[in-house]
């Protein structure tokens, strides 16, 4: 997407350097710094420190990851190393597990003179490919975004809610959740975004920097604010990312999802879930019960960033010394509260039978 009309993804290669480039997305939306990411360390601090953040991308980041550490040594003893040291740094995003299984798969039958160049090649291709992905995710989603236009008052904007950022920082480019948006609003239809802060990092302003640089009417509300919104026919559609949804479409996103799904089934606001396949687990079931959820530091809780009055960007504690803080970074929101889910081969219910429908040879790779 664009920021102040130049065009970029949030990850890309530096074919000069020979480095991989990224938006170091910790300071945003406050200042805008694009950085290198050069050694092993500085990709598994990339991921755990969100410097990249989103399941697609960090997917992207781990796979070139893994090129870097097949230049560095293209032995299979370095490989499963490279594999374990990048795949423990988030648990929860299933893209980091399969991008990185992509990787070793498709490099261990190679010669290891020839895995260097191959798995930097991967890399690329993984990156394009969640490109269209999401494109296509959002030709899906405006769809619905028409149908819920049609029904409105000349003049009266479509109302949409999102939590986090599942935007084009959240991926390479275009995003999940804000495909659509885009797309509806390039299309002519009137928007307006009701983005959810996002506790504990308010991520939901960068989902606002992104909505106000494409020039996409939105407002930032408090993370309660949405079941209020929803009980005053404020709110259309509910759409939101996923960081793990399981086979029979239970959705693991940012923590809070759960109850904005639960305040929407209460008001009759449909709820869709935007998601590229690869963030599909076809190993898990049960959602509540088997994902592991990331617990993060506590500081990200009691400590809050941002411009300070005297200028410039720092950080202040919002609790009392000594009060301990708590950080499940995501919560399970059960299929039976999902209206949909939107992919890149259509919109299905969320189930294990309409994930399978549109994408037979992925659960039966899984059985």
């Amino acid at each position: 997407m664009k920021i102040d009309g130049t065009h970029y993804r949030s990850l890309w290669w530096n074919h000069e350097k020979n480095v991989l480039e990224i938006i170091d997305q910790r300071w945003l939306p406050h200042d805008f710094r694009v950085i290198p990411v050069a050694t092993m360390q500085d990709y598994a601090d990339a991921i755990y420190e969100m410097r990249v953040r989103g399941a697609p991308l960090i997917g992207a980041t781990a796979a070139y990851g893994m090129a870097l550490a097949m230049a560095e040594d293209p032995s299979d003893a370095n490989m499963d190393a490279a594999w374990t040291f990048l795949e423990k740094t988030r648990p929860t995003a299933i893209n980091l597990r399969w991008a990185l299984d992509r990787c070793r798969a498709a490099l261990r039958p190679l010669a290891e003179g020839n895995r260097a160049a191959a798995a930097l090649a991967l890399a690329h291709e993984i990156a394009d490919e969640d490109v269209e992905i999401n494109r296509r995710i959002g030709e899906n989603g405006l769809a619905i975004i028409r149908e819920i236009a049609a029904k409105k008052p000349a003049g009266e904007p479509v109302r949409l809610l999102t939590h986090c950022n599942a935007g084009w920082l959240a991926t390479v480019d275009w995003g999940t959740a804000t495909s659509p948006m885009y797309q509806a609003h390039d299309a002519g239809i009137s928007l307006h975004v009701w983005v959810d802060e996002t506790r504990p990092r308010n991520q939901g302003a960068l989902t606002s920097w992104e909505l106000g640089k494409h020039g996409v009417p939105h407002t930032y509300i408090t993370d309660n604010a949405g079941g209020h919104l929803m009980q005053h026919g404020m709110v259309d559609m509910v759409i939101t990312g996923t960081d793990r949804t399981t086979r029979r479409g239970d959705v693991c996103n940012k923590i809070g999802t759960y109850l904005k799904a639960l305040a929407a089934k209460d008001n009759n606001v449909p709820f869709y879930v935007a998601l590229p396949s690869p963030t599909i687990d076809w190993t898990v079931l049960d959602g509540v019960a088997e994902i592991p959820i990331e617990e993060r530091n506590a500081r990200e809780v009691t400590h809050v960033q941002g411009v300070l009055d005297a200028g410039g960007i720092g950080t202040v504690q919002v609790t009392p010394e000594g009060t301990p803080g708590g950080n499940p970074a995501f919560d399970v929101t059960p299929n039976r509260l999902v209206t949909g889910l939107i992919t890149e081969r259509g919109v299905c219910d969320a189930s294990e039978e309409g994930l399978t429908g549109l994408f037979p040879e992925f659960a039966r790779a899984a059985e």
